[in-house]
């Protein structure tokens, strides 16, 4: 198959989506796992820390990837991590995890993990990938790496020096996985485009238009690192050095923060999801939308907008790539297409085309289903627990590295020192 070569509020969070600080020991385990040991195959036992949005992805991801490809190991879902002992539980019940635990640290020193996948708010990412690193294991920490550079790096030096003991680190870009876009990214490894001029990606989204909507852990620097910026724009980052197959030299940005007071939040929130819990607010300390251009090492222009202030707007991703002899262009509302133009052709014949990315030759279809049945969102989670798997089984670094979050990081960074200093132009540090 074709393989191509994302105060007490973050507590509450943590025990759905974050880590688990305090408590200890496992809370039972269910009746069954998901995942049965192939003949022949060696299991990959993961253990999985938060279990809210990116933790129901993850785990659509490992629960189906090996149901559906034919992997040289079984991912078994050995337990799942959070803070609330009855959500954890009953989070490890409906997503088909054999266990719990209500102790990150306690999950990382189990015999039965081989592998720990971080799905927490950005604050906890560095000390528990650094310790499951240290403890032997393979990982996968969620988009953004880290909430700053110098985490990153930490991140980033110990999962070369874990690489040379057998140990992988792979961060969760998953856009990457979707058919289309890897598509893409062989269409463009192929030439098909040129030389590159143009690349230019928006992801815009509403859910903080009512501004009445409660200062959530991802409005609060301290845990989520920045706002748009980090949550989309790190997506976009990515994504559009990905298909170029270049990277950022420098940058150009402007950011905003529109509204700067929030209701706090009631205990209920989940995901992008929340209720006001009183008439007390609290300071937004991150931004709500960041607009940057940039310039590729190739020399291509490069321009991105991420928000999530576009009344309207879900999850709207797009992208365009134009070189001198064709242009592509991707939706992420309509995920099993993609756009080409082919400049070359006659003016009289010459149009974007569109090409349903459903074929069998297409990557990772031809473990799906007949063309024209078209795949979604959460498959992208599964085809990134596929890539990692056949990474782990062929002891080969995995793609997105953790250089590569890194390296993403600091593109960021440079972004908010931009918008800093009024848009005055930022190389990206090396």
């Amino acid at each position: 198959m074709g393989q191509p070569q994302q105060p007490d509020q973050a507590e509450a969070e943590a025990g759905s989506t974050g880590s688990a600080r305090t408590g200890s020991g496992s809370i039972g385990s269910a009746s069954t796992g998901s995942g049965s040991t192939g003949a022949g195959k060696p299991p990959l036992r993961v253990g999985m820390v938060g279990y809210a949005f990116m933790g129901a992805a993850h785990s659509q991801g490992w629960r189906t990837a090996g149901r559906v490809f034919d992997l040289p190991r079984t991912p078994v879902m050995a337990a799942i991590c959070g803070r609330d002992g009855a959500a954890v539980r009953a989070a490890a019940d409906r997503h088909g995890w054999a266990g719990a635990e209500t102790d990150w640290r306690a999950l990382i020193a189990r015999d039965d993990i081989d592998l720990v996948d971080i799905c927490t708010p950005g604050d906890s990412h560095a000390e528990i990938a650094l310790a499951a690193l240290a403890a032997g294991k393979h990982v996968l920490c969620e988009k953004p790496l880290a909430n700053s550079v110098e985490e990153a790096e930490a991140m980033t030096v110990a999962a070369e020096e874990a690489y040379g003991r057998g140990q992988l680190a792979m961060v969760g870009f998953n856009y990457r996985r979707l058919p289309a876009v890897a598509l893409a990214r062989a269409m463009v490894a192929e030439g098909r485009l040129g030389t590159l001029r143009h690349v230019r990606v928006t992801y815009l989204q509403d859910w903080l238009v009512d501004p009445h909507f409660p200062l959530t852990w991802r409005l609060r620097r301290e845990a989520a690192g920045s706002g748009s910026l980090g949550d989309l724009g790190a997506h976009i980052v990515d994504l559009a050095q990905y298909l170029a197959g270049d990277r950022l030299t420098g940058v150009s940005a402007m950011t905003e923060t529109f509204v700067g007071e929030r209701p706090l939040p009631g205990q209920s929130a989940r995901g992008l999801s929340a209720v006001p819990a009183e008439a007390a607010t609290g300071t937004v300390t991150v931004d709500d939308a960041a607009l940057f251009t940039g310039r590729l090492g190739r020399g291509a222009l490069a321009s991105f907008e991420a928000t999530r202030y576009a009344t309207g707007r879900k999850n709207a991703l797009r992208l365009e790539l134009n070189g001198e002899h064709g242009s592509l262009a991707f939706d992420l509302e309509r995920l099993n297409e993609l756009s080409y133009h082919d400049g070359r052709e006659p003016g009289a014949r010459a149009g974007f085309r569109r090409i349903l990315v459903t074929e069998p030759d297409h990557p990772y279809l031809d473990a799906w289903w007949p063309p024209g049945h078209g795949l979604g969102y959460e498959h992208s989670f599964v085809h990134q627990a596929r890539d990692l798997v056949h990474a782990v089984a062929e002891g080969r670094r995995p793609e997105p590295s953790f250089a590569d979050g890194l390296q993403v990081q600091r593109v960021l960074a440079a972004v908010e020192e931009s918008a800093g200093k009024n848009s005055v132009h930022t190389p990206i540090a090396v």
